[in-house]
């Protein structure tokens, strides 16, 4: 399938930096989105993990899945983060790599980044780090990575081929990508894929679920494991309507790199 480009990408990267800076700075704000601690939970995420990290970064946490069971995390390893966000997931992966792995983010949006590293600074997340970049074009060296995770992001990537070949280029051999994102049972219709707030809110951008996953063996890496996310649940009337009528659900997943 071509790359959707049936609206200016400039507006889409000004309305999803807009957004996602009033989620750092304003997470008690209203979204289309659920958001914090309670939604992590019901996730899947661990309790005593989330008591050992900074509770404002959970504050902003907008994911919409759990994956850490399939990334089995190790002592050691280099993870990075695609769409990191004020880094919830950077420190719950530190806290699995420990004192000799690494843990690495990027994201274009300069308030969630600031704000992550402030919360790294602050409670000593010492293995972490913060790029400023795009999902699409890390600037990171080939086969530097062990795992790649990222949680709610790629659906908002104008061309997510692109960034699972860049997470092929990143990766190790043997290396794993884990992550969570929104997809859809059935095609959407232009006028929604081509609603840039729709698309900046992870309902426009999110592709048909075969696609996807087409996207990603097209990159070259093999699918071990696809799970739905029932947990997650969009909160907005408008969302929760393209939930029912065109399938759009959350999916964790867990591929290889040969």
């Amino acid at each position: 399938m071509a790359t959707i480009t049936a609206f200016d990408p400039k507006e889409l990267e000004s309305k999803v930096k807009a957004m996602y800076r009033s989620v750092a700075e304003h997470p008690e704000g209203d979204f289309h989105f659920e958001m914090g601690r309670a939604l992590a939970e019901r996730l899947g995420y661990s309790p005593n993990d989330l008591d050992r990290i900074p509770a404002e970064a959970i504050q902003s946490f907008a994911g919409v899945g759990y994956f850490f069971h399939l990334a089995a995390l190790k002592e050691g390893e280099t993870v990075l983060d695609l769409g990191s966000g004020s880094g919830m997931d950077t420190f719950i992966a530190a806290l699995k790599v420990g004192p000799n792995g690494k843990v690495i983010g990027v994201d274009m949006t300069d308030e969630q980044r600031a704000k992550a590293e402030r919360l790294r600074d602050r409670d000593g997340f010492q293995a972490v780090k913060y790029l400023k970049g795009y999902i699409e074009k890390v600037p990171l060296p080939d086969a530097l990575i062990d795992v790649v995770i990222s949680n709610g992001v790629i659906n908002l990537a104008t061309d997510k081929a692109e960034v699972f070949r860049e997470a092929a280029r990143l990766l190790k051999s043997g290396g794993r990508l884990a992550i969570s994102d929104i997809v859809t049972e059935v095609q959407l219709p232009e006028n929604i894929v081509c609603n840039s707030t729709l698309w900046a809110a992870c309902i426009g951008g999110a592709a048909q679920q075969n696609d996807y996953r087409g996207k990603i063996e097209g990159a070259g890496l093999r699918i071990v494991t696809v799970e739905d996310n029932p947990s997650y649940q969009f909160i907005s009337a408008n969302a929760q309507g393209a939930s029912r009528r065109f399938g759009v659900k959350s999916v964790s997943l867990l591929a290889i790199k040969p």
